[in-house]
């Protein structure tokens, strides 16, 4: 196992401040974070002023996207082979509590109290691997998602379980997955993604936005298609994209109607100030566990339009325009309804009073108060 360690300040405060966390950083992205990437970094921020705190990473480039000077130790990859070992580590540093922002981790005969995370069950109703991924890894990913077992097996081995949303806890509840408690901590917009006024409707072509992979349940197929019944808008697809399903998404591209345009992956500056600009942040997704995206516009005062699902309904206190999924024609009319003055006023009112109920600071309350229960 390949070691190493640097020490940075990390804050305490309260009666939490014996007790030393220790929180699973692996799963933070290099470059750009994603939805978990950002969930881990953004706990991880608010807990280290009560706790005394320690990250786990496997490359020192992923400090880049971390808290400056959190204290951290290196260790394996998640997914390396001594990973069924990691629990020596953790006790060598004398880990009272693991919080892992996945369900998965390895150990055996821990010592410490273990907290893992279950983000959503899409790929129970939505198996379909990536294309581009190798074909081992297609067959695993299917063969995991086929029945429920593997997944009470990692969620018991731990203490407690986090998820993002109540209506994925219903889910867990639902299936039976744990006997383990659940408790509800929320994802919340990164600190610099604070509500703004934005200039819009200043002529040309009114802006799009989508963000979020290009995985099949995503359905951006529909917002492709959708852009035919509007063609004073631009659909900006923002994130990383591999060339072969660009190319798929590409070919669906109206000859006339709405413009597309593939940013293929923005940064942070370049994505707030986009999105603030936008006539709507918009998604077709089928399926998801919380929507990240959604809160990141509403706090940016700009409109939601999105499918009609549970999750949404949740996130946006049902301050967003909503369609049917896999309706391109519904998409079209519900953008073109929050063109409408009076109504964009009044929903970007409600949304940016529902998306201030969510900060990383309230989550990581939730969290203290379940490592509370875990300790006392």
């Amino acid at each position: 196992m390949s070691e190493a360690a640097g020490a940075g300040r990390a804050g305490t405060s309260g009666d939490d401040r014996g007790w030393h966390l220790v929180v699973d950083a692996r799963w933070t992205r290099i470059d750009t974070h994603d939805g978990i990437s950002r969930f881990g970094a953004g706990l991880l921020d608010q807990l280290r002023r009560r706790y005394r705190v320690t990250a786990l990473i496997h490359d020192e480039r992923q400090l880049d996207m971390l808290p400056h000077g959190i204290a951290w130790v290196r260790v394996n990859r998640p997914v390396a082979l001594s990973e069924l070992w990691i629990s020596r580590r953790l006790h060598e540093i004398g880990a009272d509590v693991v919080f892992s922002p996945m369900q998965v981790i390895g150990g055996f005969r821990r010592r410490y109290r273990l907290i893992v995370t279950l983000h959503d069950l899409i790929y129970y109703r939505h198996p379909q691997p990536p294309g581009f991924l190798p074909a081992p890894v297609r067959w695993a990913w299917r063969l995991f998602h086929t029945a429920f077992w593997p997944q009470r097996v990692l969620l018991n081995r731990a203490d407690a379980v986090v998820t993002v949303s109540e209506t994925t806890r219903r889910l867990i509840e639902h299936h039976r997955l744990t006997a383990r408690p659940v408790r509800v901590v929320p994802n919340a917009p990164p600190d610099t993604a604070v509500a703004r006024p934005a200039l819009r409707d200043g002529g040309g072509a009114r802006d799009l936005v989508y963000m979020g992979s290009f995985m099949p349940y995503k359905d951006v197929e529909t917002l492709i298609r959708g852009m035919a019944l509007l063609p004073e808008h631009r659909l900006h697809l923002v994130s990383s994209i591999d060339p072969r399903r660009e190319r798929e998404l590409r070919a669906l591209v109206p000859e006339q109607g709405g413009s597309v345009v593939f940013w293929r992956g923005i940064g942070e500056d370049d994505y707030r100030q986009l999105l603030a600009g936008a006539s709507a942040l918009v998604t077709a997704s089928r399926d998801e566990g919380f929507g990240l995206p959604v809160i990141e516009a509403m706090y940016a005062a700009t409109p939601v339009v999105c499918t009609e699902l549970n999750i949404f309904r949740e996130v946006t206190a049902g301050h967003a325009a909503f369609f049917a999924p896999g309706d391109h024609r519904g998409f079209a009319a519900a953008v073109r309804g929050v063109a409408d003055p009076d109504v964009r006023a009044a929903l970007v009112a409600a949304a940016g009073e529902r998306a201030r109920e969510f900060s990383w600071q309230r989550s990581a309350d939730e969290l203290a108060a379940l490592v509370r229960e875990l300790t006392g």
